[in-house]
């Protein structure tokens, strides 16, 4: 396996660094051809090479890396007529092209050529806006491209070419998304830094990065994928940035509306609806999102609603103002977890009607975007949240009266008259928290040679609840407590968590030479993290009073580089410290699958990247690297002495893998027609290894063993293909076994107490294919999603919607019916 993986790398390595004959560049403007006015935003597509390049100040473009030869160049904006011309080249040559005002229409393929999508992913420049990304590992998913289930968020098709994420499956329609990568826990993304426009929507940045909300992948343009060194300028997070970047409002129309409606398997009816527009200095873009669905188990109900409204202000050609509110709300049933029996028997059933969960969710934004002269721009951000989150159902009594009791197996039992014998637990918090982030950067020279410098600072502030006890009696989503009835409840707690946060954090790039940099960064942070509230002592019979302040001052470093070489060709590499602190939901919750241990503390490491990455004269887009990331203290779980599952410190891991990312452009290496033809195909493969290297004494029985969440091979491949506005993808996904604790335990028996939340993730492969046509103003969409009807899950719950297995869905196809106009 080793050996085919250094064969790989070793065969792109030869195939970009070959020598090259001379190569000349072609420059120009393109402009209005009745106003003379310069078209910012034009595509120049050079069809014999698929090279693109987009106009930026002045209508200005450039294309470099061109061969003596003539060439075709197709002139494109969407307001505009497409304009053809043969251009020679024997030397650097300017060109000037006019455009008259749009009269055909084009076909899908060619629209996705003008928006750089020859490859469904792409990378972020070295400075975008008021950041920097030179020598990080960047990912770039351009939606407009894909060929998938949108209606439903399907993350397996959404990320599908971003190497080595780790992905928690559920059926409730996309609600929430759960990713991690490099052996991090997914369950709600909570190791990313997760933004949206480039500002917070986690619960709690520090004390519960949970995201409970993911915008629709209907209404996003891109999702930004930044690993290991984005901690110094988004936080000290291990898992790196994921930046969710809505749709910009349309430039060349005053309102555009542009609605879709899905149905699909298991009663799923999703409506999405957007309206967007420009009138002078104002533009818009707005939507609202329905879903609703009976799930692929019974107990599975969900709806949901959200709305999304964004308004900027161009203020003068320097100065940009934007608003922007979201609002979710959705309520789900969730049908509980299984042992392995249970689901090897009938991964449909469920034993639980009276669990629910629903989610309050409102962020605001406000953002300033200031040119400070030609070459600094600012940019201040305010945002807020005002959210929660509420959970109630049955989740077993391990051992209440003595007996060896399963909390995932143990029946919801009724008495003689009907009425539930057990009582629900719920658990409610409340996140309030407002944040502001200020950006300054420049460019300027330094020993005759091109700078640019980032400093930056963040404010954070939250005040956080979260409360536990006995809910009602009933069936229902009465998210209610009970203390009357239950006032000896065992989970009872109450408690708030003030959190306060400031950092400030620089980076630079210094160009030793024209195609090499360095990029060294730095990040300072405070935190002051508090917890305050009471929790019920069963033997003492009273409310038990906790108060803790923990304030820690600290500086994070790291250093990115750069190298450059012709044919698209870039060695990157990257080393940064991380940081995560201990979280509320780590200090005080009830579980009758777990318990935390009191002494819990904060997590240190750092990670590092090395590899090459480029697109080979559009034919070729390829990323591939190795990695590695050191984890002190890592958080998990692991037996004590007593047999119970204990939540707290495992010890230290390292984690290393190999991550390959290749997409071959496959219309222009068979030489058909890549104006009206589309054919390309995608490996994305991530072969990852582990070890915990240390344990925290008492922790036996760990050191040696692998990490959870990680599987050695991690493979995602496929083929996009399309004749004009007839576009198709066929997708296979296999990832290998994984274990799901510390201790590496095997699968439990049904009688024991831990069966179905303990053992292994057995490996699985699944099948996607999907379709789309477009014509005119409408669009049709359709697909089967694990076209072979596999019985998988890909996660085993300790708490909500556990605890035990999770099944994934089975076979389902959806429908989705789109007018824009």
């Amino acid at each position: 396996m080793r050996l085919k993986v250094y064969s790989i790398i070793l065969v792109f390595i030869l195939g970009t660094t070959q020598i090259l004959q001379a190569q000349y560049v072609l420059t120009g403007t393109v402009k209005d051809a009745v106003s003379g006015a310069p078209i910012d935003g034009a595509q120049i597509i050079v069809k014999e090479t698929s090279s693109i390049e987009t106009t930026h100040t002045a209508g200005r473009f450039e294309i470099k890396g061109l061969l003596q030869g003539q060439y075709t160049v197709v002139v494109f904006s969407y307001q505009y007529e497409t304009l053809t011309v043969s251009v020679d080249i024997d030397g650097d040559t300017e060109m000037d092209f006019s455009l008259n005002e749009l009269s055909q229409e084009l076909s899908e393929v060619v629209i996705s050529q003008k928006k750089d999508e020859i490859f469904g992913l792409k990378r972020l420049q070295p400075v975008e806006g008021t950041s920097i990304y030179a020598g990080k590992k960047t990912e770039v998913i351009l939606l407009d491209n894909m060929v998938g289930n949108r209606a439903t968020n399907n993350a397996r098709q959404v990320y599908a070419q971003v190497v080595g994420l780790n992905i928690y499956e559920s059926n409730d329609g996309g609600l929430q998304l759960s990713i991690g990568g490099r052996g991090l826990d997914p369950n709600r993304t909570s190791n990313f830094n997760t933004r949206q426009n480039g500002y917070d929507i986690s619960a709690d940045v520090l004390g519960y990065p949970e995201s409970y909300y993911t915008p629709p992948v209907e209404g996003l343009e891109e999702i930004e994928v930044i690993r290991g060194a984005a901690s110094l300028q988004y936080g000290t997070q291990f898992g790196g940035l994921l930046n969710f970047k809505m749709k910009q409002p349309v430039t060349d129309k005053k309102i555009e509306l542009n609605t879709r409606q899905t149905v699909g398997s298991y009663g799923l009816f999703t409506s999405f609806n957007s309206l967007s527009g420009t009138i002078g200095k104002v533009s818009y873009y707005t939507y609202v999102n329905y879903k609703q669905g009976n799930g692929y188990r019974p107990n599975s109900d969900f709806n949901s609603f959200n709305y999304f409204g964004g308004v900027q202000y161009q203020i003068s050609e320097r100065t940009k103002v934007s608003f922007e509110y979201t609002y979710l709300y959705y309520l789900a049933q969730q049908a509980g977890g299984l042992t392995d029996e249970q689901f090897a028997k009938d991964p449909l059933f469920s034993n639980r009607e009276r669990n629910w969960f629903g989610i309050n969710w409102n962020l605001y934004s406000f953002k300033l975007e200031q040119k400070i002269g030609q070459r600094t721009d600012l940019s201040f951000t305010v945002f807020g949240l005002d959210a929660d989150r509420k959970a109630l159902g049955f989740r077993g009594i391990p051992g209440a009266d003595g007996a060896n009791r399963n909390p995932v197996s143990e029946p919801d039992w009724t008495d003689e008259n009907g009425e539930y014998i057990y009582t629900r637990d719920l658990i409610i918090g409340e996140f309030n928290n407002w944040g502001a982030e200020i950006r300054l950067l420049s460019r300027y020279s330094l020993w005759q040679k091109d700078a640019v410098f980032l400093v930056g600072a963040k404010y954070y502030n939250a005040h956080n609840s979260s409360r536990q006890g006995p809910g009602i009696g009933g069936t229902g989503a009465d998210f209610y407590f009970d203390l009357v009835d239950n006032p000896d409840y065992s989970g009872t707690s109450d408690y708030s968590f003030p959190n306060l946060n400031f950092a400030a954090f620089g980076e630079n790039i210094f160009f030793l030479t024209d195609n090499l940099s360095i990029t060294p960064g730095v990040r300072f942070e405070y935190i002051r993290t508090e917890s305050h509230g009471a929790y019920w002592d069963a033997t003492a019979r009273t409310m038990i009073s906790e108060d803790e302040t923990l304030q820690r001052g600290f500086v994070l470093l790291g250093l990115g580089v750069s190298q450059s070489f012709d044919e698209g060709l870039e060695l990157y590499g990257n080393i940064s410290q991380n940081y995560r602190s201990v979280t509320f939901s780590d200090i005080r919750t009830v579980s009758p699958s777990f318990k935390i241990d009191p002494n819990i503390y904060d997590e240190t490491g750092f990670t590092a990247d090395v590899g090459f990455r480029g697109n080979w004269q559009n034919i070729l887009s390829y990323d591939a690297g190795v990695y590695s990331l050191l984890y002190n203290d890592r958080i998990g779980i692991i037996f004590d002495d007593r047999a119970n599952r204990v939540r707290t410190n495992i010890g230290d891991a390292i984690i290393y893998g190999v991550e390959m990312f290749v997409d071959v452009n496959l219309a222009k290496v068979t030489h058909i027609d890549a104006m009206q033809y589309k054919l390309n195909w995608f490996v994305n493969n991530a072969f990852t290894d582990s070890r915990y290297i240390d344990a925290v004494q008492g922790n036996n029985g760990v050191e040696g063993n692998k990490v959870e969440f990680i599987p050695f091979v991690n493979l995602k491949t496929g083929i996009n293909a399309g004749y004009k506005n007839l576009l198709a993808s066929v997708q296979f996904t296999y990832l290998t076994e994984q274990y799901t604790d510390a201790e590496n335990s095997p699968v439990t028996e049904d009688t024991d107490d831990r069966a179905g939340v303990i053992g292994e993730i057995p490996s699985y492969h699944i099948l996607d294919v999907s379709m789309s046509y477009s014509h005119k103003f409408l669009r049709f969409e359709t697909g089967v999603t694990n076209l072979t009807n596999n019985s998988y899950f890909t996660r085993r719950a300790t708490g909500y919607p556990g605890p035990g297995i999770i099944p994934s869905d089975g076979r389902g196809f959806y429908f989705t019916l789109g007018v824009k106009i």
